[in-house]
Protein backbone atom coordinates (compact mmCIF):
# COMPACT_ATOMS: atom_id res chain seq x y z
CA UNK A 1 0.00 0.00 0.00
CA UNK A 2 1.38 3.57 -0.74
CA UNK A 3 1.66 6.48 1.18
CA UNK A 4 -1.01 8.18 0.28
CA UNK A 5 -3.53 4.97 0.22
CA UNK A 6 -1.90 4.69 3.51
CA UNK A 7 -3.33 8.39 4.90
CA UNK A 8 -6.38 7.62 3.52
CA UNK A 9 -6.90 4.81 5.62
CA UNK A 10 -5.42 5.95 8.44
CA UNK A 11 -8.55 9.04 7.85
CA UNK A 12 -11.11 6.35 8.06
CA UNK A 13 -10.25 3.63 10.57
CA UNK A 14 -8.92 6.44 13.26
CA UNK A 15 -7.15 9.08 13.98
CA UNK A 16 -3.22 7.73 14.37
CA UNK A 17 -1.26 8.76 17.60
CA UNK A 18 1.03 11.65 17.61
CA UNK A 19 4.30 10.90 17.22
CA UNK A 20 7.86 12.38 17.27
CA UNK A 21 6.76 14.11 13.72
CA UNK A 22 5.69 16.53 15.62
CA UNK A 23 7.41 16.75 19.07
CA UNK A 24 10.09 19.17 17.37
CA UNK A 25 12.34 21.15 20.32
CA UNK A 26 10.78 24.34 20.74
CA UNK A 27 11.28 27.33 23.23
CA UNK A 28 9.44 27.24 26.33
CA UNK A 29 5.95 29.66 26.52
CA UNK A 30 6.75 32.69 28.52
CA UNK A 31 3.75 33.51 31.03
CA UNK A 32 0.93 35.02 29.57
CA UNK A 33 1.62 34.10 26.33
CA UNK A 34 -1.75 32.52 24.83
CA UNK A 35 -2.86 29.75 23.38
CA UNK A 36 -0.56 30.11 19.75
CA UNK A 37 2.41 29.04 22.27
CA UNK A 38 3.76 25.66 22.40
CA UNK A 39 2.49 23.62 24.40
CA UNK A 40 5.08 21.63 27.13
CA UNK A 41 4.04 18.05 27.59
CA UNK A 42 5.96 16.40 30.05
CA UNK A 43 9.79 16.59 28.56
CA UNK A 44 8.07 16.93 25.10
CA UNK A 45 6.88 19.93 23.40
CA UNK A 46 3.96 20.37 21.27
CA UNK A 47 4.05 22.98 18.54
CA UNK A 48 0.93 24.67 17.88
CA UNK A 49 -0.93 23.79 14.81
CA UNK A 50 -0.64 27.00 12.98
CA UNK A 51 3.05 26.35 12.38
CA UNK A 52 2.72 22.72 12.17
CA UNK A 53 0.41 23.51 9.22
CA UNK A 54 3.07 25.74 7.39
CA UNK A 55 5.39 23.22 7.62
CA UNK A 56 3.38 21.11 6.16
CA UNK A 57 3.32 23.43 2.64
CA UNK A 58 6.50 23.24 2.59
CA UNK A 59 6.53 19.29 2.12
CA UNK A 60 6.40 17.65 -1.21
CA UNK A 61 3.02 15.82 -1.35
CA UNK A 62 4.49 12.17 -1.14
CA UNK A 63 6.26 13.36 2.15
CA UNK A 64 3.11 15.59 3.37
CA UNK A 65 0.95 12.60 2.87
CA UNK A 66 3.13 10.52 4.89
CA UNK A 67 3.67 13.08 7.87
CA UNK A 68 -0.49 12.86 7.81
CA UNK A 69 -0.15 8.91 8.40
CA UNK A 70 1.81 9.41 11.51
CA UNK A 71 0.52 12.61 12.78
CA UNK A 72 -3.21 13.60 13.72
CA UNK A 73 -1.78 17.10 13.82
CA UNK A 74 -0.35 16.63 10.21
CA UNK A 75 -3.95 14.44 9.38
CA UNK A 76 -5.56 18.07 10.36
CA UNK A 77 -3.36 19.93 8.18
CA UNK A 78 -3.44 17.52 5.10
CA UNK A 79 -6.90 18.45 4.58
CA UNK A 80 -6.01 21.80 3.74
CA UNK A 81 -2.92 20.78 2.08
CA UNK A 82 -2.05 23.71 -0.38
CA UNK A 83 -0.44 21.71 -3.02
CA UNK A 84 -2.51 18.93 -5.31
CA UNK A 85 -0.17 17.70 -7.47
CA UNK A 86 -2.24 14.48 -9.57
CA UNK A 87 -0.71 12.09 -11.73
CA UNK A 88 -0.10 8.68 -12.29
CA UNK A 89 3.29 8.90 -11.71
CA UNK A 90 2.77 11.37 -8.15
CA UNK A 91 0.14 8.81 -6.68
CA UNK A 92 2.50 6.18 -7.35
CA UNK A 93 0.81 3.80 -9.72
CA UNK A 94 3.08 1.28 -11.53
CA UNK A 95 2.61 1.74 -15.12
CA UNK A 96 1.60 -1.17 -17.25
CA UNK A 97 0.53 -1.26 -20.98
CA UNK A 98 -0.51 -4.77 -20.39
CA UNK A 99 -3.25 -3.45 -17.81
CA UNK A 100 -4.53 -0.15 -18.74
CA UNK A 101 -8.12 -0.22 -17.72
CA UNK A 102 -6.78 -1.25 -14.17
CA UNK A 103 -4.35 1.60 -14.20
CA UNK A 104 -7.42 3.87 -15.11
CA UNK A 105 -9.78 2.15 -12.05
CA UNK A 106 -7.14 2.47 -9.56
CA UNK A 107 -6.25 6.30 -10.20
CA UNK A 108 -9.79 7.76 -10.19
CA UNK A 109 -10.45 5.73 -7.44
CA UNK A 110 -7.37 7.09 -5.47
CA UNK A 111 -7.58 10.69 -6.75
CA UNK A 112 -11.27 10.52 -5.90
CA UNK A 113 -10.46 9.78 -2.14
CA UNK A 114 -7.85 12.17 -1.68
CA UNK A 115 -10.37 15.21 -2.64
CA UNK A 116 -13.26 13.69 -1.22
CA UNK A 117 -10.63 13.55 1.68
CA UNK A 118 -10.04 17.41 1.36
CA UNK A 119 -11.47 19.89 2.69
CA UNK A 120 -11.54 22.35 -0.18
CA UNK A 121 -9.70 25.15 1.48
CA UNK A 122 -6.47 26.30 1.34
CA UNK A 123 -5.53 24.87 -2.57
CA UNK A 124 -3.00 27.16 -4.04
CA UNK A 125 -2.20 25.18 -6.64
CA UNK A 126 -3.95 21.88 -8.23
CA UNK A 127 -2.39 20.06 -10.89
CA UNK A 128 -4.19 16.90 -12.71
CA UNK A 129 -2.69 14.55 -15.77
CA UNK A 130 -4.59 11.84 -16.32
CA UNK A 131 -1.90 9.77 -18.98
CA UNK A 132 -2.14 7.47 -19.40
CA UNK A 133 -5.65 6.72 -18.42
CA UNK A 134 -7.50 7.37 -21.55
CA UNK A 135 -10.95 8.61 -22.11
CA UNK A 136 -11.25 8.93 -17.96
CA UNK A 137 -15.47 10.29 -17.62
CA UNK A 138 -16.27 13.39 -17.59
CA UNK A 139 -18.14 13.28 -14.44
CA UNK A 140 -15.33 12.51 -12.36
CA UNK A 141 -13.36 15.21 -13.85
CA UNK A 142 -16.09 17.98 -13.25
CA UNK A 143 -16.33 16.58 -9.60
CA UNK A 144 -12.53 17.21 -9.21
CA UNK A 145 -12.83 20.62 -10.23
CA UNK A 146 -15.55 21.33 -8.15
CA UNK A 147 -13.63 20.61 -5.01
CA UNK A 148 -10.22 21.88 -6.19
CA UNK A 149 -10.53 24.91 -7.57
CA UNK A 150 -11.52 27.21 -4.58
CA UNK A 151 -10.89 30.53 -4.00
CA UNK A 152 -7.09 31.84 -3.38
CA UNK A 153 -6.07 29.09 -6.17
CA UNK A 154 -3.01 30.57 -7.86
CA UNK A 155 -1.51 28.29 -9.92
CA UNK A 156 -4.13 25.38 -12.34
CA UNK A 157 -3.28 22.52 -14.68
CA UNK A 158 -5.37 20.42 -16.69
CA UNK A 159 -3.96 17.80 -18.61
CA UNK A 160 -6.38 15.22 -19.91
CA UNK A 161 -5.43 12.12 -22.39
CA UNK A 162 -8.06 10.73 -24.70
CA UNK A 163 -7.77 8.26 -27.58
CA UNK A 164 -11.18 8.69 -29.62
CA UNK A 165 -11.22 12.08 -30.70
CA UNK A 166 -13.99 13.82 -28.45
CA UNK A 167 -12.38 15.70 -25.79
CA UNK A 168 -13.23 16.72 -22.52
CA UNK A 169 -15.48 20.22 -22.50
CA UNK A 170 -13.96 22.24 -19.74
CA UNK A 171 -17.02 23.82 -17.66
CA UNK A 172 -16.34 27.54 -17.39
CA UNK A 173 -18.50 27.44 -14.48
CA UNK A 174 -15.83 26.31 -11.79
CA UNK A 175 -14.42 29.52 -13.01
CA UNK A 176 -16.73 31.96 -11.04
CA UNK A 177 -15.82 35.19 -10.01
CA UNK A 178 -14.48 34.55 -6.44
CA UNK A 179 -12.61 31.39 -7.38
CA UNK A 180 -10.81 32.76 -10.59
CA UNK A 181 -10.41 36.43 -8.99
CA UNK A 182 -6.97 34.78 -7.90
CA UNK A 183 -5.46 32.58 -10.68
CA UNK A 184 -2.37 33.59 -11.65
CA UNK A 185 -1.26 30.58 -13.80
CA UNK A 186 -3.71 28.73 -16.13
CA UNK A 187 -2.52 25.49 -18.05
CA UNK A 188 -5.33 23.71 -20.40
CA UNK A 189 -4.25 20.70 -22.59
CA UNK A 190 -6.77 17.75 -24.78
CA UNK A 191 -9.66 20.13 -23.73
CA UNK A 192 -12.47 21.37 -25.09
CA UNK A 193 -12.62 25.48 -24.52
CA UNK A 194 -14.79 26.67 -26.40
CA UNK A 195 -16.75 28.54 -23.76
CA UNK A 196 -13.84 30.62 -23.13
CA UNK A 197 -15.19 34.25 -23.90
CA UNK A 198 -17.57 33.76 -21.29
CA UNK A 199 -15.43 33.35 -18.25
CA UNK A 200 -15.20 36.88 -17.28
CA UNK A 201 -12.35 38.70 -15.48
CA UNK A 202 -9.43 36.86 -15.00
CA UNK A 203 -7.62 39.27 -13.28
CA UNK A 204 -4.33 37.93 -11.61
CA UNK A 205 -4.02 35.84 -14.56
CA UNK A 206 -0.17 36.24 -15.51
CA UNK A 207 0.72 32.92 -17.15
CA UNK A 208 -1.62 31.21 -20.03
CA UNK A 209 -0.75 28.12 -21.71
CA UNK A 210 -3.26 26.36 -23.91
CA UNK A 211 -1.98 22.56 -25.77
CA UNK A 212 -4.33 21.05 -28.02
CA UNK A 213 -7.06 22.87 -27.19
CA UNK A 214 -10.39 23.01 -29.63
CA UNK A 215 -11.27 26.52 -29.25
CA UNK A 216 -11.67 29.21 -32.09
CA UNK A 217 -9.48 32.34 -32.70
CA UNK A 218 -12.60 34.72 -32.06
CA UNK A 219 -13.29 32.41 -28.35
CA UNK A 220 -9.88 33.15 -27.76
CA UNK A 221 -9.52 36.93 -28.42
CA UNK A 222 -12.66 37.25 -25.55
CA UNK A 223 -10.72 35.20 -23.36
CA UNK A 224 -7.44 37.28 -23.25
CA UNK A 225 -9.42 40.48 -23.90
CA UNK A 226 -10.35 39.80 -19.87
CA UNK A 227 -7.49 39.01 -18.64
CA UNK A 228 -5.08 42.13 -18.73
CA UNK A 229 -2.51 41.20 -15.78
CA UNK A 230 -1.05 38.41 -18.96
CA UNK A 231 2.35 38.17 -19.10
CA UNK A 232 3.33 35.19 -20.74
CA UNK A 233 1.04 33.01 -23.45
CA UNK A 234 1.95 30.27 -25.06
CA UNK A 235 -0.23 28.20 -27.76
CA UNK A 236 0.64 24.73 -29.46
CA UNK A 237 -1.14 22.07 -31.19
CA UNK A 238 -4.81 24.54 -31.28
CA UNK A 239 -5.85 23.65 -34.94
CA UNK A 240 -9.28 25.62 -34.49
CA UNK A 241 -7.38 28.55 -34.35
CA UNK A 242 -7.22 30.70 -37.92
CA UNK A 243 -6.47 34.02 -36.77
CA UNK A 244 -5.16 34.35 -33.98
CA UNK A 245 -5.37 37.99 -32.51
CA UNK A 246 -3.83 39.70 -29.83
CA UNK A 247 -5.72 42.59 -28.00
CA UNK A 248 -4.00 46.33 -26.91
CA UNK A 249 -5.46 45.42 -23.84
CA UNK A 250 -2.73 43.22 -22.80
CA UNK A 251 -0.50 46.27 -21.97
CA UNK A 252 1.44 43.44 -19.24
CA UNK A 253 2.35 40.55 -22.28
CA UNK A 254 5.77 40.19 -22.80
CA UNK A 255 6.24 37.01 -24.19
CA UNK A 256 4.29 35.43 -27.13
CA UNK A 257 5.00 31.65 -28.28
CA UNK A 258 2.81 30.01 -30.75
CA UNK A 259 3.55 26.07 -32.40
CA UNK A 260 2.37 24.15 -34.42
CA UNK A 261 -1.25 25.68 -34.83
CA UNK A 262 -1.63 24.05 -38.67
CA UNK A 263 -4.95 26.04 -39.46
CA UNK A 264 -3.04 29.08 -38.57
CA UNK A 265 -3.11 31.74 -41.41
CA UNK A 266 -2.33 35.13 -39.83
CA UNK A 267 -0.82 36.28 -36.25
CA UNK A 268 -1.65 39.85 -35.45
CA UNK A 269 -0.72 41.13 -31.83
CA UNK A 270 -1.29 44.74 -30.74
CA UNK A 271 0.35 43.88 -27.02
CA UNK A 272 2.59 47.61 -26.76
CA UNK A 273 5.26 46.04 -24.60
CA UNK A 274 5.68 42.69 -26.36
CA UNK A 275 9.70 41.60 -25.90
CA UNK A 276 9.71 37.67 -27.17
CA UNK A 277 8.09 36.18 -30.04
CA UNK A 278 8.21 32.50 -30.76
CA UNK A 279 7.03 30.91 -34.08
CA UNK A 280 7.15 27.17 -35.28
CA UNK A 281 4.75 26.23 -38.43
CA UNK A 282 4.30 27.47 -42.38
CA UNK A 283 4.73 30.95 -43.41
CA UNK A 284 2.03 33.15 -42.84
CA UNK A 285 1.37 36.78 -42.16
CA UNK A 286 2.96 38.01 -39.00
CA UNK A 287 1.84 41.62 -37.65
CA UNK A 288 3.08 42.62 -34.01
CA UNK A 289 1.93 46.13 -34.64
CA UNK A 290 4.61 48.73 -33.51
CA UNK A 291 7.23 45.86 -31.93
CA UNK A 292 9.27 48.48 -30.53
CA UNK A 293 10.02 46.30 -27.71
CA UNK A 294 10.39 43.29 -29.33
CA UNK A 295 13.96 42.37 -28.52
CA UNK A 296 14.19 38.34 -29.01
CA UNK A 297 12.51 36.13 -32.15
CA UNK A 298 12.19 32.54 -32.08
CA UNK A 299 11.10 31.49 -36.04
CA UNK A 300 11.14 28.01 -36.67
CA UNK A 301 10.03 26.82 -40.57
CA UNK A 302 9.94 22.60 -40.63
CA UNK A 303 9.49 21.81 -44.24
CA UNK A 304 8.99 25.19 -45.91
CA UNK A 305 11.05 25.61 -48.78
CA UNK A 306 11.12 29.65 -48.37
CA UNK A 307 12.21 29.41 -44.95
CA UNK A 308 14.85 31.54 -44.84
CA UNK A 309 13.96 33.81 -47.84
CA UNK A 310 11.42 34.44 -45.73
CA UNK A 311 12.84 35.20 -42.38
CA UNK A 312 15.35 37.48 -44.46
CA UNK A 313 12.91 39.74 -46.49
CA UNK A 314 10.08 39.48 -44.23
CA UNK A 315 11.33 39.59 -40.65
CA UNK A 316 12.93 42.72 -40.84
CA UNK A 317 10.06 44.83 -41.15
CA UNK A 318 8.08 42.49 -38.85
CA UNK A 319 10.61 43.05 -35.89
CA UNK A 320 12.61 46.01 -36.79
CA UNK A 321 14.46 46.39 -33.28
CA UNK A 322 14.92 42.56 -33.05
CA UNK A 323 18.72 41.90 -31.20
CA UNK A 324 18.48 38.13 -30.84
CA UNK A 325 17.30 36.41 -33.88
CA UNK A 326 17.42 32.35 -33.85
CA UNK A 327 15.87 30.93 -37.38
CA UNK A 328 15.50 27.15 -37.39
CA UNK A 329 14.43 25.12 -40.53
CA UNK A 330 14.21 21.53 -42.41
CA UNK A 331 14.48 23.23 -45.77
CA UNK A 332 16.64 21.07 -47.81
CA UNK A 333 17.38 23.99 -49.98
CA UNK A 334 18.97 26.97 -48.90
CA UNK A 335 19.57 30.10 -51.09
CA UNK A 336 19.14 33.22 -49.11
CA UNK A 337 18.47 36.89 -51.39
CA UNK A 338 19.91 39.93 -51.05
CA UNK A 339 17.27 42.36 -49.81
CA UNK A 340 17.69 46.17 -48.90
CA UNK A 341 15.50 45.46 -45.87
CA UNK A 342 17.89 45.43 -42.32
CA UNK A 343 18.73 44.09 -39.06
CA UNK A 344 19.75 47.54 -37.38
CA UNK A 345 20.29 46.18 -34.08
CA UNK A 346 20.56 42.62 -34.12
CA UNK A 347 23.86 41.62 -31.98
CA UNK A 348 23.13 37.51 -32.00
CA UNK A 349 22.02 35.42 -35.17
CA UNK A 350 21.56 31.99 -35.01
CA UNK A 351 20.78 29.98 -38.00
CA UNK A 352 20.18 26.03 -36.98
CA UNK A 353 19.86 24.00 -40.37
CA UNK A 354 18.06 20.24 -40.15
CA UNK A 355 17.58 19.10 -42.93
CA UNK A 356 18.51 15.21 -42.94
CA UNK A 357 19.94 15.23 -46.56
CA UNK A 358 21.65 18.39 -48.09
CA UNK A 359 21.73 18.29 -51.70
CA UNK A 360 24.57 19.71 -53.57
CA UNK A 361 23.15 23.07 -54.54
CA UNK A 362 23.16 23.85 -50.61
CA UNK A 363 24.48 27.33 -50.74
CA UNK A 364 25.50 27.75 -47.64
CA UNK A 365 27.76 31.13 -48.61
CA UNK A 366 24.40 32.87 -49.49
CA UNK A 367 23.64 33.01 -45.58
CA UNK A 368 26.04 35.99 -45.74
CA UNK A 369 23.12 38.01 -47.13
CA UNK A 370 22.08 37.63 -43.29
CA UNK A 371 25.46 39.14 -42.11
CA UNK A 372 24.98 41.99 -44.64
CA UNK A 373 21.96 43.03 -42.86
CA UNK A 374 23.32 43.38 -39.81
CA UNK A 375 25.76 45.80 -38.92
CA UNK A 376 25.33 45.62 -35.56
CA UNK A 377 26.02 41.92 -35.32
CA UNK A 378 28.07 40.49 -32.73
CA UNK A 379 27.66 36.74 -32.59
CA UNK A 380 26.82 34.31 -35.49
CA UNK A 381 25.94 30.72 -34.62
CA UNK A 382 25.50 28.22 -37.44
CA UNK A 383 24.23 24.85 -36.75
CA UNK A 384 24.15 21.66 -38.69
CA UNK A 385 22.12 19.55 -36.93
CA UNK A 386 22.45 16.48 -38.67
CA UNK A 387 26.07 16.20 -40.43
CA UNK A 388 26.55 13.65 -43.20
CA UNK A 389 28.74 13.04 -46.19
CA UNK A 390 29.13 16.28 -48.44
CA UNK A 391 28.34 15.40 -52.41
CA UNK A 392 29.72 18.78 -53.20
CA UNK A 393 33.24 18.08 -50.93
CA UNK A 394 35.85 20.96 -52.01
CA UNK A 395 38.36 18.04 -50.89
CA UNK A 396 37.00 15.97 -54.15
CA UNK A 397 37.05 18.98 -56.26
CA UNK A 398 40.04 19.11 -58.64
CA UNK A 399 39.29 22.27 -60.61
CA UNK A 400 41.41 24.91 -59.11
CA UNK A 401 41.26 26.89 -56.25
CA UNK A 402 37.55 26.82 -55.93
CA UNK A 403 37.77 28.04 -52.42
CA UNK A 404 37.82 31.45 -53.93
CA UNK A 405 34.12 32.82 -52.76
CA UNK A 406 32.62 34.49 -55.74
CA UNK A 407 31.70 37.80 -55.42
CA UNK A 408 28.21 38.19 -53.28
CA UNK A 409 28.96 41.82 -50.91
CA UNK A 410 32.50 43.92 -50.38
CA UNK A 411 30.53 44.61 -47.28
CA UNK A 412 32.55 44.02 -43.83
CA UNK A 413 31.58 43.15 -40.48
CA UNK A 414 32.86 45.62 -38.31
CA UNK A 415 31.17 44.69 -35.05
CA UNK A 416 31.33 40.58 -35.50
CA UNK A 417 33.25 39.06 -32.73
CA UNK A 418 32.67 35.50 -32.03
CA UNK A 419 31.53 32.50 -35.19
CA UNK A 420 30.78 29.47 -34.54
CA UNK A 421 29.88 26.72 -37.09
CA UNK A 422 28.84 23.60 -35.89
CA UNK A 423 28.41 20.19 -37.79
CA UNK A 424 31.15 22.22 -40.05
CA UNK A 425 31.63 20.35 -43.11
CA UNK A 426 33.65 19.98 -46.26
CA UNK A 427 31.10 21.29 -48.81
CA UNK A 428 32.40 24.15 -51.21
CA UNK A 429 30.27 26.66 -50.52
CA UNK A 430 31.14 26.56 -46.21
CA UNK A 431 34.07 26.83 -47.17
CA UNK A 432 33.56 29.90 -49.47
CA UNK A 433 31.60 31.07 -46.33
CA UNK A 434 34.16 30.48 -43.89
CA UNK A 435 36.73 32.51 -45.85
CA UNK A 436 34.56 35.14 -46.39
CA UNK A 437 33.98 35.80 -42.58
CA UNK A 438 38.01 35.71 -42.17
CA UNK A 439 38.49 38.34 -44.58
CA UNK A 440 35.76 40.70 -44.20
CA UNK A 441 35.81 40.58 -40.26
CA UNK A 442 38.70 42.97 -38.72
CA UNK A 443 36.93 42.48 -35.30
CA UNK A 444 36.95 39.03 -35.28
CA UNK A 445 38.22 37.29 -31.96
CA UNK A 446 36.93 33.61 -31.39
CA UNK A 447 35.94 31.42 -34.45
CA UNK A 448 35.11 28.06 -33.65
CA UNK A 449 34.94 25.31 -36.24
CA UNK A 450 33.29 22.42 -34.62
CA UNK A 451 33.00 19.21 -36.70
CA UNK A 452 30.64 17.32 -34.39
CA UNK A 453 27.09 18.02 -33.33
CA UNK A 454 27.93 20.92 -31.07
CA UNK A 455 30.40 20.48 -28.52
CA UNK A 456 28.68 23.44 -26.72
CA UNK A 457 25.35 21.49 -26.58
CA UNK A 458 27.14 17.80 -25.59
CA UNK A 459 25.17 16.26 -21.97
CA UNK A 460 28.11 17.47 -19.38
CA UNK A 461 26.07 15.75 -16.06
CA UNK A 462 26.77 12.14 -17.65
CA UNK A 463 29.97 13.48 -19.98
CA UNK A 464 28.15 12.12 -22.95
CA UNK A 465 28.12 13.76 -26.87
CA UNK A 466 25.38 14.06 -28.91
CA UNK A 467 25.92 11.14 -31.25
CA UNK A 468 27.32 11.01 -34.97
CA UNK A 469 26.52 7.97 -37.62
CA UNK A 470 29.66 6.60 -39.35
CA UNK A 471 28.59 8.84 -42.54
CA UNK A 472 28.54 11.80 -40.47
CA UNK A 473 32.46 10.84 -39.20
CA UNK A 474 33.91 10.51 -42.39
CA UNK A 475 32.62 13.34 -43.28
CA UNK A 476 34.11 15.40 -40.14
CA UNK A 477 37.62 13.74 -41.05
CA UNK A 478 37.20 15.72 -44.89
CA UNK A 479 35.97 18.83 -42.77
CA UNK A 480 39.38 18.32 -40.62
CA UNK A 481 41.42 18.45 -43.77
CA UNK A 482 39.19 21.51 -45.30
CA UNK A 483 40.51 23.55 -42.24
CA UNK A 484 44.09 22.23 -42.42
CA UNK A 485 44.14 22.98 -46.48
CA UNK A 486 42.12 25.72 -47.05
CA UNK A 487 41.02 28.16 -43.48
CA UNK A 488 43.92 27.62 -41.20
CA UNK A 489 46.55 29.87 -43.31
CA UNK A 490 44.09 32.47 -43.62
CA UNK A 491 43.45 33.21 -39.90
CA UNK A 492 45.30 36.30 -38.28
CA UNK A 493 47.13 35.66 -35.16
CA UNK A 494 45.15 37.89 -33.36
CA UNK A 495 41.80 35.36 -34.11
CA UNK A 496 41.51 32.39 -31.61
CA UNK A 497 40.53 29.50 -34.31
CA UNK A 498 39.12 26.51 -32.27
CA UNK A 499 38.83 23.41 -34.48
CA UNK A 500 36.97 20.49 -32.47
CA UNK A 501 36.92 17.39 -33.82
CA UNK A 502 34.59 13.85 -32.29
CA UNK A 503 35.71 12.03 -29.45
CA UNK A 504 35.42 8.54 -28.31
CA UNK A 505 31.99 9.93 -26.59
CA UNK A 506 30.69 11.26 -30.03
CA UNK A 507 29.89 7.49 -31.38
Amino acid sequence: MGVLQEMEAMSTKGQPQDSVTNQLVWPPCQQGDDSDCAEIRGSQVQLPEDILRHIHTFMQMQDAALAACVSRSFLRSWRCYPKLMLSVDSLHIKEDASRKDEIKREFISRVDHILQNHSGMGVKAFSLHTYPCSDVHPSYVDHWLQIAITPGIEKFELSMFGRHGTKYNFPCSVLSSERRSSIQSFFLAVCSFHSAAQVGCMSSLTNLRLHSINVTGEELYGFLSNSCALKQFYLSNCEDIIWLKIPCLLKQLDILHVFGCLKLQMIESNAPKLSTFSYAGDAICISLGDALHVRRVDFRHDHSPGALYYARTKLPLIAPKVQTLVLSTRSETVNTPIASCKFLQLKYLEIVLCAPIFPSGYNFYSLVSFLDASPALETFVLRIALPTIRPDSIIEDSGGDSSRPQCLSEQCHDRLKNVMITGFCSAKSMIQLTIHIIEKTKSLMCLTLDTTRGHDRRFAKIDKCLRLSKDALVEAEKARVAIQRYVEGRVPSTVNLRVIEPCSKCI
